[in-house]
């Protein structure tokens, strides 16, 4: 192991749960490139498609104690 990344990993694990987990977010970002980038800008735009379809009241929200039951009744 090089005396750098030593050095980083000996700092990480200094840093904060939260701090750790952003940490290893960006690292993780970084070895997957462009695409990771693509697929969230997709998500970013269906968030948003799905928020305005809901404010216009095209679409209607269920609550998450239904999706909870439903889900409890499909894996039984």
């Amino acid at each position: 192991m090089s005396e750098l990344l030593s050095e980083l990993e000996q700092q990480s694990r200094a840093l904060s749960q939260d701090e750790r987990a952003r940490l290893a977010e960006v690292l993780l970002e970084s070895l997957q490139g462009p695409p990771l980038a693509e697929v969230e800008a997709a998500w970013n735009r269906e968030i948003e498609e799905r928020i305005a379809a809901y404010d216009r009241g095209d679409l209607q929200a269920t609550s998450a104690e239904d999706v909870f039951a439903e889900a409890r009744r499909n894996t039984r």
